[in-house]
């Protein structure tokens, strides 16, 4: 009872988070129609919507996926239709001509002895609502959270369904009041029919803009520029006020064993560590597969201190944190250590299970990795960077975090310090870990890097050279002339959003570049095909500067669509002009990262 309290009055703080603005739109659309009538259906259905959708998310699974994605698309269909009839009235007119003709044969044969019928806008409005419904996604709050972690870990029951009502009957009760207050104002305006009929169609514009921005995803970026940090500190202030302690609420953590203060463990540490608390590890149910060991859950994680990776196959700057992975890993396993890979994907090509597969066996991983393509567990981090570190404790809360390389000794700093914590003693410094890194593992070159990484694909290219212009679909082009950090075409290639594709068998890319390693992602075409190729520096051979999947003569085969290592210089200190000729067609370029 307490909890649902708790999950009411987190839905009423909805109202000041940023999430709800996308929502205010379609409320206000129905604040001058009767409450009863227009604004109490579609809350109703935008009630009803987000607990079926908040509850099969919590349960996950691809068929959920797919539904859900199919229940998007339609919500999109609907609420544009409804947004263009509020633009337009001739629109409006066309569009709900089927509609009248449809209500006045159903009111004739619906029409009791006193001849009474439905009352009117009733399930036009409960329509709406849901619609509206499937595409918000509330902040997920520590009330929140707590409500769908425990549904995730344990499944879906009706206290889940009761709690997850609850939050939406909150939430609802605050876009009444702002319903309300809107349809006052609709009131003040009513006799001034111009002046109406423009706001229906500010409003009408404004659900158009709210549908596109959320079609693009532009709508998370804005919305993450304003979190909701306030109304995160009042559900934490509400939690605390009931007692609710959200690293305790998880109904998996109740094992005696673990939670009893007279028992050995971290609730008994006589030892605690100064680091600071930054969150709690959100459940790890939302994987799309697990691969290299079997699925990890929040539950049995409890007790062991945890190190999360967050990363991605082809990004050079995760790739050589990986060494520090391994040896973390082997060093403190038997000290407690559980570390777990969530692989989150760049590239469309990373979602692909097999591709994740073969990196794990290329790069040695000894340790679990969840497939994260939906990014559900990326979202739950509220993660912002490849590659990313989390240390968690033994009781299963956020202590030290890592954006980017770098950083390693307060990483394994803080695996020691928590690892003391846990078995309830300060052990004597072990100092850090000696790891052996080579080929493209190898740590950067920083004194001589000034080259950033350069995508090919139409959706983040920048500094493109070649004379005819970089435009999607298949084109023919000239090398031209890159200056610093320009890149070029030559041959026949087609501009795809992510990557180029060799449309012809011979074509090249060429970069001028200072750094002393080059990297390019790339694979073969479609059929899987091995690929050959040849690179040149400066128009020459690279000789003994090639990387570890080029010969010196520059020759070397594409065999996967993975990142390949083309140059290591031994004289890294001035700019040189790369150029890469590939023979076969259906090749794709991705990126060229350097080190």
């Amino acid at each position: 009872m307490t909890l649902a309290l708790a999950a009411y009055l987190a839905g009423v703080l909805t109202i000041l988070s940023p999430c709800i603005v996308p929502v205010l739109p379609f409320v206000l659309a129905r604040a001058d129609r009767p409450f009863l009538t227009g604004t109490l259906p579609l809350l109703a259905g935008l009630g009803a919507a987000f607990v079926a959708a908040a509850g099969l998310a919590a349960v996950g699974g691809e068929v959920v996926v797919r539904l859900g994605a199919a229940g998007r698309i339609l919500a999109f269909g609907l609420l544009a239709v409804f947004a263009v009839s509020l633009v337009s009235p001739r629109a409006s007119a066309w569009l709900h001509r089927p509609l009248v003709r449809l209500g006045e044969v159903l009111s004739r044969r619906a029409a009791g002895p006193a001849g009474a019928v439905l009352p009117r806008g009733v399930p036009g409005s409960f329509c709406l609502g849901a619609a509206t419904g499937l595409l918000w996604t509330p902040c997920a709050g520590p009330v929140l959270g707590l409500v769908l972690t425990a549904a995730a870990l344990n499944g879906a029951g009706w206290q889940t369904t009761a709690l997850l009502t609850a939050y939406a009957m909150g939430a609802t009760t605050a876009l009444a009041g702002a319903a309300r207050l809107g349809g006052s104002v609709v009131a003040l305006i009513r006799p001034h029919r111009g002046l109406g009929e423009r706001l229906r169609r500010v409003v009408g514009a404004a659900m158009i803009a709210v549908l596109a921005a959320t079609a693009l995803g532009v709508d998370a970026d804005l919305l993450a520029r304003y979190p909701a940090v306030g109304t995160v500190a009042a559900e934490d202030a509400l939690l605390t006020a009931l007692r609710i302690d959200p690293a305790r609420a998880d109904p998996a953590r109740t094992d005696p064993a673990r939670t009893d203060p007279a028992t050995a463990g971290p609730a008994a540490a006589p030892y605690r560590s100064g680091l600071p608390v930054e969150g709690h590890l959100p459940s790890l149910a939302g994987a799309t597969h697990w691969l290299n060991g079997e699925p990890q859950t929040v539950g049995e994680l409890r007790g062991r201190v945890v190190l999360i990776h967050v990363w991605t196959s082809s990004c050079i700057n995760c790739i050589r944190t990986l060494p520090f992975l391994r040896a973390w890993a082997e060093r403190y396993r038997a000290q407690g250590l559980a570390v777990i890979g969530i692989h989150a994907p760049e590239f469309a090509f990373e979602h692909d299970v097999g591709t994740v597969s073969a990196a794990i066996r290329r790069f040695a991983l000894p340790y679990p990795v969840a497939v994260d393509n939906a990014f559900r567990l990326w979202r739950g981090l509220r993660n912002t960077a490849w590659p990313a570190l989390y240390v968690v404790d033994a009781e299963g809360r956020i202590r030290h975090h890592q954006f980017g390389e770098g950083g390693y000794d307060r990483s394994e700093a803080a695996i020691q310090d928590l690892l003391a914590e846990a078995a309830g003693r300060r052990a004597a410094a072990d100092g850090t870990t000696r790891t052996c890194a080579a080929g493209v593992e190898a740590a950067p070159d920083l004194a001589h890097l000034q080259s950033g990484e350069t995508y090919l694909g139409s959706d983040k290219a920048a500094n493109f050279a070649s004379p005819e212009g970089l435009a999607p679909g298949p084109r023919s082009y000239s090398p031209g002339r890159p200056r610093s950090n320009e890149w070029s075409l030559t041959g026949a290639w087609a501009v795809e959003p992510d990557h180029v594709s060799l449309v012809a068998p011979d074509g090249g890319v060429t970069v001028r570049f200072r750094a002393r390693d080059l990297h390019l992602v790339v694979g073969p075409g479609p059929d899987g095909r091995p690929v050959p190729f040849e690179i040149t520096l400066d128009g020459a051979p690279p000789g003994v500067d090639h990387g570890a999947d080029a010969g010196p003569d520059g020759g070397g085969v594409i065999t996967e669509t993975r990142l390949y290592q083309l140059v290591r210089q031994s004289d890294p200190a001035r700019e040189r002009l790369f150029a890469i000729r590939v023979r076969g067609p259906g090749a794709r370029v991705y990126a060229f990262t350097f080190g």
